[in-house]
């Protein structure tokens, strides 16, 4: 810290303890005055004035500005405390700490320094009486340096108690969790390019090379009706394959969700289920987009973490709104007992996260199992506009597949 930012923060402590003195006066005559009716407006205007002094100083010598406007009597209490106690030990230790150094020099300019032995364990040394006080004075002007430091360290805390962090702690705050987010969902996209990858692998592929194999032997197979059989068998397995891709890109991003909305792409989650879904959506207008994806992922992920490892027999998924935010909760009668640090659960809170949302998981071994995601109607860089636009019907229009298969 530079000298000027410590000169700064020691004249804000010394005026703290000043503002602390009347800040004790106005408490002793405010208190009492509140049990009176009549004269609660007049300590209500006293009290916003002193705490509108409190964050100019705040903010003019401590560097330190506050979010609240409040702070209420507690707030005075503990500041007038602090400032009179911490600024009384900076202004007496300034004053001894002058003191001594205009002696020292007084008495080494005009000769009139005496001799003074220091006897030390193993050592004996003789010096002057202004060099011990130039000493005396500047150890103890460092010292008042480090409790003005101190004192103004916990000033800013107490406001950040009473008032709110201020705007340098906020932007510290968003800056490290944008970060992590930022790593976060980088991570989430390299697991879901993993997953994609191990379903094209171990589904797609394999009925890929089955099919090849098939198609193979009934183009070298000499007997007609073994060709047939071949064919056949071929067609059913394309018949397999093309499941499977449909499949694949259902997990990726089911075209529903843009063409139909949120309500439909999860009815299509519980017809697919192999338990019972009971979907209660509780939205009146639709989500903007990143939202309503993120809602989706969340309720589908959760029913078939339910189905595969907590042997759920029955899911509910409920959505619900208000006027901020819209949340998704799902719950199972399973066992319990699920990872909130898991690969699935884990991509869920990064996605969540990166809208500026909360995501919790309540799973006590033995269940019931409760998922929940809260997320913002307009999410971080969305404008107020989008809320509403989302309403309306998306682009692309309704398409349909054909199969070539017939």
């Amino acid at each position: 810290m530079s000298g000027n930012r410590a000169a700064r923060v020691l004249a804000g402590v010394v005026l703290g303890m000043a503002l602390g003195l009347v800040e004790l006066v106005f408490l002793c005559v405010a208190w009492p005055a509140c049990l009176v009716p009549a004269a609660r407006p007049a300590a209500a205007r006293g009290l916003d004035r002193l705490m509108a002094l409190e964050r100019a100083r705040l903010s003019r010598w401590l560097g330190h500005e506050t979010t609240r406007q409040d702070g209420g009597y507690g707030f005075l209490v503990a500041r007038a405390a602090l400032g009179v106690l911490g600024g009384y030990g900076c202004a007496a230790g300034l004053f001894l700490g002058g003191l001594l150094l205009l002696g020292g020099l007084w008495d080494l300019a005009w000769g009139r320094a005496e001799p003074v032995p220091v006897n030390l364990p193993g050592v004996k040394i003789v010096t002057s009486s202004g060099v011990l006080g130039l000493t005396g004075g500047a150890v103890l002007l460092a010292l008042v340096a480090l409790m003005a430091l101190a004192v103004g360290s916990l000033e800013r805390r107490l406001a950040d108690r009473f008032l709110g962090p201020g705007s340098h702690e906020l932007m510290r705050r968003r800056i490290a969790e944008l970060t992590a987010t930022r790593s976060g969902i980088v991570k989430a996209v390299d697991d879901e390019r993993r997953r994609i990858e191990r379903d094209l692998h171990d589904g797609v592929q394999q009925r890929g090379v089955a099919l090849a194999m098939l198609l193979g032997r009934a183009r070298h197979s000499p007997d007609p009706e073994r060709t047939g059989e071949l064919v056949a068998q071929a067609y059913s397995e394309s018949r397999q394959l093309l499941d499977e891709l449909r499949s694949v890109a259902w997990r990726i991003y089911p075209t529903a969700l843009d063409e139909l909305g949120l309500r439909a792409a999860l009815a299509g989650v519980a017809e697919r289920s192999s338990v019972p879904v009971t979907v209660h959506y509780g939205l009146a207008d639709r989500p903007v987009s990143e939202v309503e994806t993120a809602l989706y992922f969340v309720a589908r992920e959760a029913i078939t973490n339910a189905i595969k490892h907590a042997g759920a027999r029955d899911i509910l998924v409920v959505l619900t709104e208000d006027e901020r935010a819209v949340g998704v909760a799902i719950s199972d009668d399973g066992a319990g007992g699920a990872d909130p640090s898991g690969g699935g659960l884990s991509g869920l809170a990064r996605r969540v996260l990166a809208l500026d949302g909360e995501f919790t998981v309540h799973s006590p071994p033995g269940g019931p199992t409760k998922i929940a995601a809260l997320l913002p109607k307009i999410p971080p860089g969305g404008s107020p506009g989008a809320a509403s636009a989302a309403a309306e019907p998306r682009p692309g229009g309704s398409r349909t597949e054909a199969d070539p298969c017939g």
